[in-house]
This record gives C-alpha cells, structure tokens and sequence, in this order.
C-alpha cells in the first residue's frame, strides 16, 4: 500500500466544483475539463459530498477518517503485541540457560 499526500485540491475548491456539477446544465465530465480534474475524481468529489448531505448510503468523511485512525491504531498494537511476544519468549529462553 503507497503512502498517501495530502489531497491536491483543497476543500473550498472541491465544493465549489460539485456546486458548478449541480448548478449548471453541463454534464459533469465537461465541468471537470473546465476546472482541468479528471472526470472521475469530480464524480468521486461528489458523491461523496451526497454521503456527507445524507442523501447517499455510504461512510461519510468523518466516519472515514475515524475508520483510518483506528486501522492505524489496530496495526500500531498488534505490532506491539507481537513485540511483548517475542520479548516474553526470548525471556523465557534465557531463564533456561
């Protein structure tokens, strides 16, 4: 898994591209040629901007970055876990001898 950046477009440009998508009569794959993003990161950009409104089934921003936080925390103490782990056994090796 690649490590991620920080998104290129910040939040105010991103609502205001879904904004022009609903206001505007254009389809949504020339408003994104006209703001110069790809087609699908604008349909992305608002879909989930209609999970966030509640007018879409899905994990909402917050519940994403909740759920992120807590697969890092997860990993953060299974790795820690396995450390106690072999630090009990080696231990226990060393009693031995």
């Amino acid at each position: 898994m690649g490590a991620r950046t920080r998104a290129p477009y910040p939040p105010a440009f991103r609502a205001e591209a879904v904004q022009l998508v609903h206001a505007n009569g254009r389809s949504l794959s020339q408003v994104a040629k006209d703001l110069g993003v790809h087609h699908e990161t604008l349909r992305g950009w608002v879909k989930q901007m209609a999970i966030d409104g509640g007018r879409r089934d899905g994990l909402t921003t917050e519940e994403r970055t909740e759920l992120a936080r807590l697969r890092r925390e997860n990993r953060i103490l299974k790795e820690e876990r396995e450390i106690l782990r072999k630090a009990r056994l080696f231990a226990a090796e060393s009693a031995t001898r």
